[in-house]
């Protein structure tokens, strides 16, 4: 059993969390934070699973083999988890709108809402910050992004994220409160960046799925990693992102785990295509949820409206519509013009 963490003044933390969202990621950000000796409340739909958290202290459907080593206070009364210092959105990118608007009347003016959704609105090409402040306004938006599997977290294995906020007390204030022995949270003012990433990595990992499943050789896997977060790079500058936190957690690190990974559901999704599962099979109800299938598109048309390519993500989102085969894919980008690895700096002018 982890050790209870070292206890702060009241004014450094959140003390009183409430956890939106009772699947595996919000289960298992609900058990850190209670093994951060914050009290905790956690809030899904599901009645039987809440009382398998809440009286066995097990999620078998979502986090099989798993017994948790803090109780969990559960609930299926929205207006009561949303009577909170501090609340985490963990919910599906696509159900972030709705949840928001279903809180939008319980939340208290200025309490900081964090979302761990790593996706963008279909239909808006919005972040999840950016629907955060259409539905619920009065909320102070924040970010969990990172390199992180929920059942890493549910078992109290050493995992690192990035907490991003509009302002840098609000962020430290964040990570002081979810910070535990073995999660360790880095504080960042780059919302952009680290939604970006968080959203942009998904489609990547659908990719890199995909060329180890249809066994395309791991030459091609590293090339595809290599230039894939290029243009995530690319996007994500051309939007005002710092470059450090492409290269950080949130980037860089979500992306060399999420891509080789099998515990990964995008990388998951990627390999059931490439080994010729039926894409309506993968995207049927009650299967594991993709964010990126879902991104894919939406990231293209985003990055169309600021004149930036992404051609994996478009190779992706065409095989994902059915518009192109994932031979046809390969042998589009295989046929890209030629050009120079990274730009050239212009000489100064003598």
């Amino acid at each position: 059993m982890s050790k209870p963490a070292a206890t702060l003044p009241a004014s450094n933390v959140f003390q009183r969390i409430s956890v939106l969202g009772a699947g595996a990621w919000g289960t298992a950000l609900a058990l850190n934070a209670a093994r951060a000796g914050r009290d905790v409340v956690l809030w899904g739909r599901n009645a039987e699973s809440l009382d398998s958290i809440s009286t066995k202290r097990q999620l078998p459907a979502y986090l099989p083999g798993i017994t948790f080593d803090q109780p969990l206070e559960t609930t299926t009364d929205i207006t009561e988890a949303a009577d909170a210092d501090c609340i985490l959105l963990v919910a599906p990118a696509q159900m972030t709108a709705s949840i928001a608007e279903t809180i939008g009347l319980y939340v208290r003016k200025g309490t900081p809402v964090v979302l761990a959704a790593k996706g963008l609105e279909k239909g808006t090409q919005r972040m999840m910050s950016e629907v955060l402040a259409d539905y619920l306004p009065q909320a102070t938006p924040a970010i969990l992004s990172g390199p992180s599997f929920a059942a890493d977290v549910a078992r109290g294995l050493p995992t690192a994220v990035t907490i991003a906020a509009p302002s840098a007390p609000l962020a430290d204030k964040l990570c002081a409160t979810l910070s535990s022995q073995s999660f360790r949270p880095y504080a960042s003012t780059d919302m952009i960046g680290v939604q970006l990433g968080g959203a942009l990595k998904n489609i990547l990992a659908i990719a890199c799925g995909i060329v180890l499943g249809k066994q395309l050789g791991a030459s091609a896997h590293a090339a595809l990693m290599t230039r894939g977060f290029a243009e995530m790079q690319r996007l994500a500058l051309k939007l005002r992102a710092r470059p450090d936190t492409l290269m950080g957690l949130s980037g860089f690190g979500d992306v060399a785990l999420s891509c080789s990974n099998h515990q990964s559901r995008n990388f998951a999704f990627g390999f059931a295509l490439g080994e010729g599962k039926a894409l309506s099979d993968l995207m049927a109800p009650g299967a594991k949820l993709s964010e990126g299938a879902y991104s894919a598109r939406v990231a293209c048309e985003l990055a169309s409206a600021h004149g930036v390519e992404l051609p994996v993500a478009q190779a992706v989102a065409d095989v994902l519509e059915q518009k192109d085969s994932i031979d046809e894919a390969v042998i589009k980008l295989m046929s890209r013009p030629l050009r120079a690895e990274s730009e050239v700096p212009s000489k100064p002018n003598s």
